[in-house]
């Protein structure tokens, strides 16, 4: 198999072409501007790379109910111009494959089921935690939709008792995004996060926010693997940190061994590391050609 696939991110877009092992062969980065203008870019990429299909994994929110009359489009996105345009119409008008459409946190979630952390697994949430903060999910054996697609990184949380910052999100403020991701970072402590040292107090007030989504989500979904990705988790310190507010909160609850004794097998880096997204949406590039089959 030779299969496109795009993992367009809010700042830049990844574009590759894989096999039917997940196996990345090539790849490009272009940032991402005006739609016009990202997807020009991007159709001159695959015009000669002959693939059977195109699997996108796409920042959102996005329509993806395929009854819609707006199926494929971005909807709701602050991205100047994204709003509102029909970004997988635009990609079958000029290249006319099958094509998967997801959520790119969906696609990551899809890929570690496939072939990383959560290989053999039949349940799994992904996090990516950056610029926003994205949740994806995989439960009895597929991605899950419903009246929308998950958006688990906007649940609102309880305050830290020693957080005054007001939250960056447009929508709701202080949701986990708004308390959690890159940019709450930079303007709660005045510096980006990657100038942070490893013993800052940024850190147990990051893994707080999570600790308290991840819990409830533990709660909700039940997943058999938590994953956390995104620019921000490469602070490897966060994950022990995590873990332990994550075993707080729980307080002996929910009993099982991957919670209580096996927890640093439970909430992982990405087995695939920064190419989650790009190998979950060549998974759904095939998944979609096997559907056309």
């Amino acid at each position: 198999m030779r299969i496109g696939a795009i993992e367009a991110g809010g700042t830049k877009f990844v574009c590759g072409i894989g096999n039917e092992h997940g196996e990345i062969e090539e790849r490009i980065s272009l940032p991402t501007e005006l739609p016009e203008s990202t997807l020009r870019e991007v159709l001159n990429y695959f015009r000669d790379k002959q693939v059977e299909a195109i699997g996108i994994g796409t920042f959102g929110p996005i329509d993806i109910d395929s009854s819609s009359p707006t199926y494929g489009f971005v909807t709701t996105t602050p991205k100047p111009g994204w709003s509102g345009f029909d970004f997988l119409g635009t990609m079958k008008r000029e290249l006319p494959v099958p094509y998967g459409w997801d959520t790119d946190v969906n696609a990551a979630a899809f890929g570690e089921a496939k072939w990383g952390a959560a290989k053999g697994l039949n349940s799994a949430l992904y996090y990516t935690v950056g610029t926003g903060i994205g949740v994806g999910v995989y439960s009895e054996g597929k991605l899950v939709h419903g009246l929308l697609h998950p958006e688990g990184g906007h649940v609102l949380t309880r305050r830290h008792p020693e957080d005054t910052y007001a939250g960056f999100c447009p929508y709701h403020g202080d949701c986990l995004e708004g308390m959690a991701a890159g940019p709450a970072l930079g303007q709660r402590w005045g510096v980006k996060g990657d100038e942070l040292t490893k013993d800052h107090p940024a850190w147990p007030m990051q893994a707080f926010y999570l600790g308290q989504a991840i819990s409830s989500a533990i709660l909700l979904l039940s997943p058999k693997k938590v994953i956390l990705g995104g620019g921000v988790m490469h602070q490897e310190q966060l994950f022990p940190m995590i873990r332990a507010e994550v075993q707080k909160n729980l307080n002996g609850y929910a009993s099982h061994k991957s919670l209580l004794e096996e927890i640093d097998s439970y909430i992982v880096p990405p087995g695939l590391g920064d190419n989650a997204g790009l190998c979950g949406s060549i998974a759904l590039g095939i998944d979609a050609l096997e559907q056309q089959k």
